[in-house]
């Protein structure tokens, strides 16, 4: 069948008028941007145009809610991103609520107002794009949202003698904020094995002789984005990674890090996530 007719399919077999069939198919081709190709054929069409038939055919019937399943995953990664934008458009023309899957973080922070995450069948946890990408309910959540995924250090939550907190990795102590410090005392935590969470972009360079607590590594592969840097640490055989904009760098370094090259690097605590160990739930 043509465009026109696969669009027209739904309406056909509940007998809808020819006229409202004509009108409703052309609106939908109008929206989506297909009206040029109402008279081809699919195997005349593109992968994008295909996937914008098939949105058209859903549209036409006019439903209160339409189900996507990983309407995005067969294609190439350049039509991936148009028709991601082609969607976002959509959504702010009809009226509709979306439900979409997609094992795509980034598809999912960009198209959802709201985003339940799911692991075996369970609900991990549900909120806007940006609740779950700033306070992750749990270790899973926490290594699911964010490109690059957020690094993971095995630590330990202590108390000094002032009933301060602070969190010790490889032998270097971090103090926690004021705002972390009243949210761990309001919940009663004690001190314990955690996981803390730090997002690549969160993490900063430092000089080895710096006197604010920081941490030593070994640059394993240095990725150059254009106006970014993905640094591979290895920090006490551990696999750390750290986006760097390039222009906030020295000019001898914006054309990358050698293998093997010694540096140092540090973070705001204020901007770590702190997990319990035994539970794998954010303690603040």
């Amino acid at each position: 069948m043509t465009v026109y007719e696969n669009m027209a399919f739904a309406l056909k077999l509940r007998k809808v008028p020819k006229r409202e069939i004509d009108r409703k198919v052309r609106e939908a081709a109008e929206i989506l941007g297909i009206t040029e190709y109402l008279q081809r054929k699919p195997k005349a069409l593109s992968g994008g145009q295909r996937q914008r038939v098939a949105i058209g055919r859903a549209i036409v019937r006019e439903p209160k809610v339409m189900l996507m399943d990983e309407p995005l995953s067969n294609l190439d990664a350049k039509l991936r991103n148009e028709m991601r934008a082609e969607i976002i458009k959509l959504r702010h023309r009809i009226n509709t609520t979306f439900i979409y899957v997609t094992h795509d973080q980034t598809e999912a922070m960009t198209l959802g107002d709201r985003i339940v995450i799911m692991k075996d069948g369970f609900i991990q946890q549900i909120g806007t794009p940006q609740e779950v990408f700033n306070h992750p309910f749990n270790l899973f959540v926490a290594g699911f949202i964010g490109s690059p995924q957020m690094n993971f250090f095995d630590a330990e939550l202590k108390q000094d003698n002032a009933g301060k907190y602070f969190v010790r990795i490889h032998n270097t102590d971090f103090m926690l904020s004021d705002e972390q410090q009243q949210a761990l005392k309001d919940k009663g935590v004690d001190p314990q094995a955690i996981v803390l969470g730090i997002r690549p972009e969160h993490i900063s360079l430092c000089d080895k002789d710096d006197a604010q607590p920081h941490i030593n590594a070994v640059v394993d592969v240095c990725e150059m984005m254009g106006s970014s840097m993905h640094l591979h640490v290895d920090a006490n055989e551990k696999d750390v990674v750290i986006v760097l904009q390039t222009v906030d760098l020295p000019i001898e370094k914006r054309s990358g890090f050698e293998f093997g090259e010694s540096i140092s690097f540090r973070f705001d605590p204020n901007l770590a996530h702190l997990f319990s160990a035994e539970t794998q739930k954010n303690l603040i």
